[in-house]
Protein backbone atom coordinates (compact mmCIF):
# COMPACT_ATOMS: atom_id res chain seq x y z
CA UNK A 1 0.00 0.00 0.00
CA UNK A 2 1.47 3.34 -1.05
CA UNK A 3 1.12 6.31 1.27
CA UNK A 4 -0.10 9.48 -0.43
CA UNK A 5 0.26 12.54 1.85
CA UNK A 6 -2.22 14.48 -0.28
CA UNK A 7 -4.90 11.94 0.62
CA UNK A 8 -4.31 12.22 4.35
CA UNK A 9 -4.41 15.09 6.81
CA UNK A 10 -1.12 14.49 8.59
CA UNK A 11 -2.38 16.32 11.67
CA UNK A 12 -5.35 13.98 12.10
CA UNK A 13 -3.12 11.36 13.69
CA UNK A 14 -1.26 12.73 16.71
CA UNK A 15 1.62 10.26 16.98
CA UNK A 16 2.69 8.95 20.37
CA UNK A 17 6.15 9.87 21.74
CA UNK A 18 7.02 11.45 18.40
CA UNK A 19 8.14 14.81 17.10
CA UNK A 20 5.06 15.16 14.93
CA UNK A 21 6.44 18.22 13.15
CA UNK A 22 9.54 16.30 12.09
CA UNK A 23 7.51 13.24 11.15
CA UNK A 24 5.32 15.34 8.86
CA UNK A 25 8.43 16.41 6.96
CA UNK A 26 9.53 12.85 6.31
CA UNK A 27 7.04 10.15 7.36
CA UNK A 28 8.52 6.81 8.37
CA UNK A 29 5.92 4.18 7.58
CA UNK A 30 5.75 0.42 7.65
CA UNK A 31 2.84 -1.46 6.15
CA UNK A 32 3.95 -5.08 6.44
CA UNK A 33 6.03 -7.25 8.74
CA UNK A 34 7.31 -10.79 8.60
CA UNK A 35 9.79 -12.57 10.84
CA UNK A 36 12.46 -10.10 11.91
CA UNK A 37 11.68 -7.54 9.22
CA UNK A 38 9.38 -4.59 8.70
CA UNK A 39 8.68 -3.44 5.16
CA UNK A 40 8.01 0.12 4.06
CA UNK A 41 5.17 0.89 1.62
CA UNK A 42 7.88 1.05 -1.07
CA UNK A 43 8.97 -2.50 -0.21
CA UNK A 44 12.23 -1.65 1.60
CA UNK A 45 13.04 -4.29 4.27
CA UNK A 46 14.04 -3.02 7.71
CA UNK A 47 15.64 -5.14 10.39
CA UNK A 48 13.47 -4.85 13.50
CA UNK A 49 16.27 -4.25 15.99
CA UNK A 50 13.97 -3.58 18.98
CA UNK A 51 11.31 -6.30 18.58
CA UNK A 52 8.77 -3.58 17.78
CA UNK A 53 8.80 -1.69 21.08
CA UNK A 54 10.40 -4.51 23.10
CA UNK A 55 7.26 -6.56 22.52
CA UNK A 56 7.65 -9.05 19.62
CA UNK A 57 10.39 -11.49 20.67
CA UNK A 58 8.85 -14.23 18.48
CA UNK A 59 9.01 -11.98 15.45
CA UNK A 60 6.15 -10.89 13.23
CA UNK A 61 3.46 -13.03 11.68
CA UNK A 62 3.87 -15.89 14.16
CA UNK A 63 1.64 -18.63 12.79
CA UNK A 64 0.65 -20.25 16.09
CA UNK A 65 -0.48 -16.91 17.54
CA UNK A 66 -2.37 -16.00 14.37
CA UNK A 67 -4.19 -19.33 14.42
CA UNK A 68 -5.02 -19.07 18.13
CA UNK A 69 -6.54 -15.61 17.72
CA UNK A 70 -8.46 -16.66 14.61
CA UNK A 71 -9.98 -19.66 16.40
CA UNK A 72 -10.91 -17.56 19.41
CA UNK A 73 -12.43 -14.82 17.28
CA UNK A 74 -14.90 -17.29 15.81
CA UNK A 75 -15.68 -18.79 19.22
CA UNK A 76 -15.87 -15.96 21.76
CA UNK A 77 -14.90 -12.47 20.64
CA UNK A 78 -15.62 -10.62 23.90
CA UNK A 79 -16.78 -11.41 27.42
CA UNK A 80 -17.68 -8.93 30.16
CA UNK A 81 -14.85 -8.39 32.59
CA UNK A 82 -17.03 -7.59 35.65
CA UNK A 83 -18.96 -10.36 37.47
CA UNK A 84 -18.49 -12.63 34.43
CA UNK A 85 -15.43 -14.31 32.97
CA UNK A 86 -14.41 -17.03 30.53
CA UNK A 87 -12.25 -20.18 30.73
CA UNK A 88 -9.19 -18.81 28.93
CA UNK A 89 -8.77 -16.11 31.59
CA UNK A 90 -8.37 -18.75 34.30
CA UNK A 91 -6.14 -20.89 32.11
CA UNK A 92 -3.82 -17.94 31.51
CA UNK A 93 -3.82 -16.91 35.18
CA UNK A 94 -2.93 -20.49 36.17
CA UNK A 95 -0.10 -20.47 33.63
CA UNK A 96 1.30 -17.21 35.00
CA UNK A 97 1.10 -18.55 38.56
CA UNK A 98 3.09 -21.57 37.38
CA UNK A 99 5.72 -19.45 35.66
CA UNK A 100 6.14 -16.51 38.06
CA UNK A 101 8.72 -16.96 40.83
CA UNK A 102 7.86 -17.97 44.37
CA UNK A 103 4.38 -17.27 45.65
CA UNK A 104 3.43 -14.78 42.92
CA UNK A 105 0.21 -16.65 42.24
CA UNK A 106 -2.60 -14.12 41.68
CA UNK A 107 -3.08 -12.09 38.50
CA UNK A 108 -5.04 -8.95 37.71
CA UNK A 109 -5.32 -8.38 33.96
CA UNK A 110 -5.20 -5.03 32.20
CA UNK A 111 -4.32 -3.74 28.74
CA UNK A 112 -0.80 -2.33 28.85
CA UNK A 113 2.32 -1.84 30.89
CA UNK A 114 1.15 1.65 31.82
CA UNK A 115 -2.08 0.28 33.25
CA UNK A 116 -0.14 -2.49 34.98
CA UNK A 117 2.05 0.05 36.79
CA UNK A 118 -0.92 2.09 38.00
CA UNK A 119 -2.75 -1.09 39.02
CA UNK A 120 0.26 -2.20 41.06
CA UNK A 121 0.45 1.15 42.86
CA UNK A 122 -3.26 1.04 43.71
CA UNK A 123 -2.90 -2.54 44.89
CA UNK A 124 -0.04 -1.57 47.20
CA UNK A 125 -2.06 1.21 48.80
CA UNK A 126 -5.13 -1.00 49.14
CA UNK A 127 -3.05 -3.70 50.80
CA UNK A 128 -1.72 -1.38 53.49
CA UNK A 129 -5.16 0.05 54.19
CA UNK A 130 -6.50 -3.47 54.57
CA UNK A 131 -3.64 -4.10 57.00
CA UNK A 132 -4.72 -1.09 59.07
CA UNK A 133 -1.71 0.94 57.86
CA UNK A 134 -3.51 3.67 55.91
CA UNK A 135 -0.61 6.08 56.45
CA UNK A 136 1.58 4.06 54.06
CA UNK A 137 0.73 5.97 50.89
CA UNK A 138 4.00 7.21 49.42
CA UNK A 139 6.08 5.53 46.73
CA UNK A 140 9.73 5.35 45.83
CA UNK A 141 10.78 5.03 42.18
CA UNK A 142 14.16 5.48 40.55
CA UNK A 143 15.82 8.09 38.38
CA UNK A 144 15.72 7.12 34.68
CA UNK A 145 13.04 4.54 35.47
CA UNK A 146 10.07 4.11 33.15
CA UNK A 147 6.71 2.83 34.33
CA UNK A 148 4.43 3.91 31.53
CA UNK A 149 2.63 7.17 31.00
CA UNK A 150 -0.42 7.09 33.26
CA UNK A 151 -0.38 9.41 36.25
CA UNK A 152 0.93 6.88 38.72
CA UNK A 153 3.54 5.68 36.28
CA UNK A 154 4.97 9.11 35.54
CA UNK A 155 5.00 9.83 39.27
CA UNK A 156 7.26 6.90 40.12
CA UNK A 157 9.06 7.13 36.77
CA UNK A 158 12.30 9.03 36.63
CA UNK A 159 12.52 10.38 33.08
CA UNK A 160 12.10 14.13 33.31
CA UNK A 161 10.69 14.59 29.82
CA UNK A 162 7.76 12.36 30.74
CA UNK A 163 6.89 14.45 33.80
CA UNK A 164 7.66 18.12 33.29
CA UNK A 165 4.53 19.11 31.33
CA UNK A 166 2.06 17.77 33.87
CA UNK A 167 2.71 19.53 37.14
CA UNK A 168 2.07 17.92 40.51
CA UNK A 169 2.04 14.11 40.54
CA UNK A 170 1.78 11.52 43.33
CA UNK A 171 3.84 11.93 46.47
CA UNK A 172 6.92 10.07 45.30
CA UNK A 173 10.66 9.98 45.94
CA UNK A 174 13.40 8.60 43.73
CA UNK A 175 16.47 6.46 44.18
CA UNK A 176 19.47 7.39 42.04
CA UNK A 177 19.86 5.47 38.79
CA UNK A 178 22.44 2.72 38.55
CA UNK A 179 24.57 4.11 35.71
CA UNK A 180 28.10 4.76 36.96
CA UNK A 181 30.95 6.26 34.97
CA UNK A 182 33.35 3.59 36.23
CA UNK A 183 31.15 0.93 34.62
CA UNK A 184 31.38 2.44 31.13
CA UNK A 185 31.65 -0.23 28.43
CA UNK A 186 31.06 -2.99 30.98
CA UNK A 187 29.93 -6.20 29.36
CA UNK A 188 26.80 -7.64 30.94
CA UNK A 189 26.17 -7.10 34.64
CA UNK A 190 28.65 -4.55 36.02
CA UNK A 191 30.64 -5.11 39.19
CA UNK A 192 30.28 -1.68 40.79
CA UNK A 193 27.11 -0.30 42.33
CA UNK A 194 25.61 -2.54 45.01
CA UNK A 195 25.93 0.36 47.46
CA UNK A 196 23.47 2.45 45.43
CA UNK A 197 20.61 0.47 46.97
CA UNK A 198 21.50 2.02 50.33
CA UNK A 199 20.22 5.35 48.98
CA UNK A 200 16.85 4.03 50.14
CA UNK A 201 18.06 4.58 53.70
CA UNK A 202 18.70 8.26 53.00
CA UNK A 203 15.10 8.67 51.83
CA UNK A 204 13.78 6.85 54.89
CA UNK A 205 15.79 9.11 57.19
CA UNK A 206 13.55 11.97 56.09
CA UNK A 207 10.27 10.28 55.12
CA UNK A 208 10.25 7.32 57.55
CA UNK A 209 9.29 3.84 56.39
CA UNK A 210 5.92 4.09 58.14
CA UNK A 211 4.79 6.38 55.30
CA UNK A 212 6.13 4.32 52.37
CA UNK A 213 3.87 1.85 50.60
CA UNK A 214 6.26 0.45 48.00
CA UNK A 215 9.47 0.73 46.04
CA UNK A 216 9.05 0.14 42.31
CA UNK A 217 11.97 -0.51 39.96
CA UNK A 218 12.70 -2.26 36.70
CA UNK A 219 15.21 -5.09 37.12
CA UNK A 220 16.96 -3.43 34.18
CA UNK A 221 15.96 0.12 33.20
CA UNK A 222 15.03 -0.46 29.57
CA UNK A 223 13.53 2.73 28.21
CA UNK A 224 16.04 4.79 30.18
CA UNK A 225 18.80 3.30 28.03
CA UNK A 226 19.37 -0.31 29.15
CA UNK A 227 20.87 0.67 32.48
CA UNK A 228 21.95 -2.54 34.20
CA UNK A 229 22.31 -2.80 37.99
CA UNK A 230 25.26 -4.51 39.62
CA UNK A 231 24.86 -8.13 40.67
CA UNK A 232 23.91 -7.50 44.31
CA UNK A 233 21.92 -4.29 43.95
CA UNK A 234 18.44 -5.83 43.79
CA UNK A 235 19.23 -8.31 46.56
CA UNK A 236 20.19 -5.40 48.80
CA UNK A 237 17.02 -3.51 47.86
CA UNK A 238 14.95 -6.60 48.74
CA UNK A 239 16.73 -6.86 52.07
CA UNK A 240 16.07 -3.21 52.94
CA UNK A 241 12.41 -3.42 51.95
CA UNK A 242 11.99 -6.45 54.20
CA UNK A 243 13.71 -4.70 57.09
CA UNK A 244 11.48 -1.63 56.80
CA UNK A 245 8.15 -3.27 55.93
CA UNK A 246 7.94 -1.87 52.39
CA UNK A 247 6.56 -3.70 49.38
CA UNK A 248 8.91 -4.28 46.45
CA UNK A 249 7.42 -4.06 42.95
CA UNK A 250 9.29 -5.19 39.86
CA UNK A 251 8.20 -3.64 36.58
CA UNK A 252 8.98 -6.48 34.17
CA UNK A 253 7.17 -5.06 31.16
CA UNK A 254 10.45 -5.23 29.22
CA UNK A 255 12.38 -7.95 31.09
CA UNK A 256 9.47 -10.38 31.37
CA UNK A 257 9.34 -13.55 29.26
CA UNK A 258 12.90 -14.16 28.29
CA UNK A 259 14.65 -10.93 27.33
CA UNK A 260 17.48 -11.62 29.79
CA UNK A 261 17.69 -15.32 28.99
CA UNK A 262 15.58 -16.18 32.04
CA UNK A 263 11.82 -16.06 32.06
CA UNK A 264 11.78 -13.01 34.36
CA UNK A 265 14.33 -10.49 35.55
CA UNK A 266 13.46 -11.72 39.05
CA UNK A 267 14.79 -15.14 38.04
CA UNK A 268 17.91 -13.68 36.43
CA UNK A 269 18.86 -11.69 39.54
CA UNK A 270 17.40 -14.29 41.96
CA UNK A 271 15.24 -11.75 43.79
CA UNK A 272 11.51 -12.14 44.34
CA UNK A 273 9.31 -9.04 44.46
CA UNK A 274 5.94 -8.79 46.20
CA UNK A 275 4.25 -7.62 43.01
CA UNK A 276 5.40 -8.13 39.40
CA UNK A 277 4.02 -6.30 36.38
CA UNK A 278 4.30 -7.52 32.80
CA UNK A 279 2.92 -6.82 29.32
CA UNK A 280 4.55 -6.53 25.84
CA UNK A 281 5.98 -10.03 25.17
CA UNK A 282 3.08 -11.59 27.08
CA UNK A 283 1.12 -11.61 23.81
CA UNK A 284 4.10 -11.04 21.50
CA UNK A 285 2.67 -7.54 21.03
CA UNK A 286 -0.17 -8.88 18.88
CA UNK A 287 -3.08 -7.98 21.18
CA UNK A 288 -2.74 -5.35 23.94
CA UNK A 289 -2.51 -6.95 27.38
CA UNK A 290 -0.85 -6.33 30.72
CA UNK A 291 -0.82 -8.27 33.97
CA UNK A 292 -0.11 -7.60 37.63
CA UNK A 293 0.92 -10.68 39.62
CA UNK A 294 0.80 -10.43 43.40
CA UNK A 295 2.00 -12.68 46.18
CA UNK A 296 -0.19 -14.84 48.41
CA UNK A 297 -0.11 -12.42 51.35
CA UNK A 298 -1.45 -9.45 49.37
CA UNK A 299 -4.21 -11.56 47.82
CA UNK A 300 -5.22 -13.17 51.13
CA UNK A 301 -5.19 -9.84 52.96
CA UNK A 302 -7.68 -8.29 50.54
CA UNK A 303 -9.83 -11.41 50.28
CA UNK A 304 -10.09 -11.86 54.05
CA UNK A 305 -11.53 -8.44 54.85
CA UNK A 306 -14.71 -8.47 56.96
CA UNK A 307 -17.99 -7.68 55.25
CA UNK A 308 -20.74 -9.24 53.18
CA UNK A 309 -19.58 -11.69 50.53
CA UNK A 310 -21.12 -9.64 47.72
CA UNK A 311 -18.77 -6.70 48.37
CA UNK A 312 -15.95 -6.07 45.90
CA UNK A 313 -12.58 -6.73 47.53
CA UNK A 314 -10.53 -4.57 45.15
CA UNK A 315 -12.67 -2.11 43.18
CA UNK A 316 -10.54 -1.90 40.08
CA UNK A 317 -10.51 -3.23 36.51
CA UNK A 318 -10.99 -2.42 32.85
CA UNK A 319 -13.59 -3.14 30.19
CA UNK A 320 -11.01 -5.19 28.34
CA UNK A 321 -9.42 -6.99 31.30
CA UNK A 322 -8.63 -10.58 30.30
CA UNK A 323 -10.01 -9.99 26.80
CA UNK A 324 -10.57 -13.39 25.12
CA UNK A 325 -8.41 -12.55 22.10
CA UNK A 326 -5.60 -11.30 24.33
CA UNK A 327 -5.78 -14.47 26.44
CA UNK A 328 -5.60 -16.63 23.31
CA UNK A 329 -2.62 -14.65 22.04
CA UNK A 330 -0.86 -14.86 25.42
CA UNK A 331 -1.31 -18.62 25.79
CA UNK A 332 0.02 -19.19 22.27
CA UNK A 333 2.95 -16.86 22.95
CA UNK A 334 3.84 -18.45 26.30
CA UNK A 335 3.68 -21.93 24.81
CA UNK A 336 6.64 -20.92 22.66
CA UNK A 337 8.52 -18.58 25.01
CA UNK A 338 8.68 -21.20 27.77
CA UNK A 339 10.35 -23.86 25.64
CA UNK A 340 13.80 -24.61 27.11
CA UNK A 341 15.32 -24.69 23.63
CA UNK A 342 14.25 -21.11 22.94
CA UNK A 343 15.64 -19.80 26.24
CA UNK A 344 18.86 -21.67 25.51
CA UNK A 345 18.99 -19.96 22.12
CA UNK A 346 18.46 -16.54 23.76
CA UNK A 347 21.37 -17.15 26.09
CA UNK A 348 23.54 -18.29 23.19
CA UNK A 349 22.60 -15.27 21.07
CA UNK A 350 23.26 -12.99 24.05
CA UNK A 351 26.96 -13.75 23.72
CA UNK A 352 26.87 -12.94 20.01
CA UNK A 353 24.92 -9.77 20.73
CA UNK A 354 27.40 -8.68 23.42
CA UNK A 355 30.35 -9.14 21.09
CA UNK A 356 28.63 -7.37 18.19
CA UNK A 357 27.44 -4.31 20.08
CA UNK A 358 30.76 -3.82 21.87
CA UNK A 359 32.61 -3.84 18.56
CA UNK A 360 31.28 -0.30 18.16
CA UNK A 361 33.44 0.87 21.05
CA UNK A 362 35.90 3.42 19.72
CA UNK A 363 33.62 4.83 17.05
CA UNK A 364 33.26 8.61 17.11
CA UNK A 365 30.52 9.93 19.43
CA UNK A 366 30.10 6.58 21.23
CA UNK A 367 30.57 7.33 24.93
CA UNK A 368 29.21 4.13 26.45
CA UNK A 369 27.81 0.71 25.52
CA UNK A 370 25.70 -1.40 27.88
CA UNK A 371 24.18 -4.85 27.47
CA UNK A 372 22.36 -7.62 29.30
CA UNK A 373 20.79 -10.66 27.69
CA UNK A 374 19.37 -9.71 24.29
CA UNK A 375 19.18 -6.03 25.18
CA UNK A 376 21.66 -3.23 24.85
CA UNK A 377 22.19 0.47 24.30
CA UNK A 378 24.76 2.68 22.63
CA UNK A 379 25.07 6.02 24.38
CA UNK A 380 25.84 8.87 22.00
CA UNK A 381 27.79 11.92 23.10
CA UNK A 382 25.19 14.67 23.31
CA UNK A 383 25.43 18.02 21.57
CA UNK A 384 25.17 20.50 24.47
CA UNK A 385 23.13 22.89 22.35
CA UNK A 386 20.74 20.17 21.11
CA UNK A 387 20.90 17.28 23.61
CA UNK A 388 18.41 14.99 21.85
CA UNK A 389 19.42 15.61 18.24
CA UNK A 390 22.34 13.29 17.53
CA UNK A 391 20.69 10.00 18.51
CA UNK A 392 17.60 11.02 16.56
CA UNK A 393 19.64 11.83 13.46
CA UNK A 394 21.62 8.58 13.66
CA UNK A 395 18.37 6.63 14.02
CA UNK A 396 17.14 8.26 10.79
CA UNK A 397 20.35 7.24 9.01
CA UNK A 398 19.92 3.68 10.26
CA UNK A 399 16.43 3.65 8.72
CA UNK A 400 17.94 4.61 5.38
CA UNK A 401 20.39 1.72 5.76
CA UNK A 402 17.60 -0.78 6.41
CA UNK A 403 17.49 -0.96 10.21
CA UNK A 404 14.71 0.30 12.47
CA UNK A 405 16.50 1.66 15.55
CA UNK A 406 14.74 3.16 18.55
CA UNK A 407 16.32 6.24 20.12
CA UNK A 408 15.52 7.78 23.47
CA UNK A 409 17.39 10.75 24.86
CA UNK A 410 20.98 10.23 23.76
CA UNK A 411 20.70 6.43 23.55
CA UNK A 412 20.17 3.99 20.71
CA UNK A 413 18.45 0.92 22.14
CA UNK A 414 18.44 -2.64 20.81
CA UNK A 415 16.44 -5.76 21.64
CA UNK A 416 16.28 -8.01 18.60
CA UNK A 417 13.73 -10.82 18.25
CA UNK A 418 14.66 -14.19 19.72
CA UNK A 419 14.33 -15.74 16.27
CA UNK A 420 17.34 -13.80 14.94
CA UNK A 421 20.45 -15.57 13.77
CA UNK A 422 23.98 -14.59 14.72
CA UNK A 423 24.39 -13.23 11.19
CA UNK A 424 21.30 -11.03 11.58
CA UNK A 425 22.74 -9.45 14.71
CA UNK A 426 26.07 -8.83 13.03
CA UNK A 427 24.35 -7.27 10.00
CA UNK A 428 22.35 -4.95 12.26
CA UNK A 429 25.38 -3.58 14.08
CA UNK A 430 27.47 -3.30 10.92
CA UNK A 431 24.82 -0.97 9.50
CA UNK A 432 24.51 0.96 12.75
CA UNK A 433 28.29 1.43 12.77
CA UNK A 434 28.14 2.82 9.23
CA UNK A 435 25.41 5.26 10.25
CA UNK A 436 27.39 6.51 13.27
CA UNK A 437 30.55 6.98 11.24
CA UNK A 438 28.77 8.79 8.42
CA UNK A 439 26.97 11.08 10.84
CA UNK A 440 30.16 11.92 12.73
CA UNK A 441 31.76 13.09 9.47
CA UNK A 442 29.02 15.71 9.05
CA UNK A 443 29.82 17.44 12.35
Amino acid sequence: MTFHPNRHSMSSHWLAFTSNRRFHQQPRLVDRAEGIFYYTPQGQPLYDSLSGLWCTPLGHGNQAITEAISRQLGYLDYAPAFNVSHPLAFELADKLAELAPGDLNHTLFCNSGSEAADTALKLARAYWRAKGRAEKTKFIGRSKGYHGVNFGGISVGGIVGNRKLYGQTLDTYHLPHTWLAQNRFAKGVPTEGDYLADSLLSILEVQDASNIAAVIVEPMAGSGGVIVPSAGYLKRLRELCDQHDILLIFDEVITGFGRLGSLFGADFFDVQPDILTCAKALTNGVVPMGAVISNDDIYATLMDQPGDDYLIEFPHGYTYSAHPLACASALASLAQLTKPALMSKVRELSGVFEQAIHQLKGLPLVEDIRNIGLAGAIQIEADPAHPLKRASDISALCWDKGVYVRFGGNNLSFAPPFICTAEDIQHIFARVAEAIQEYAKTL
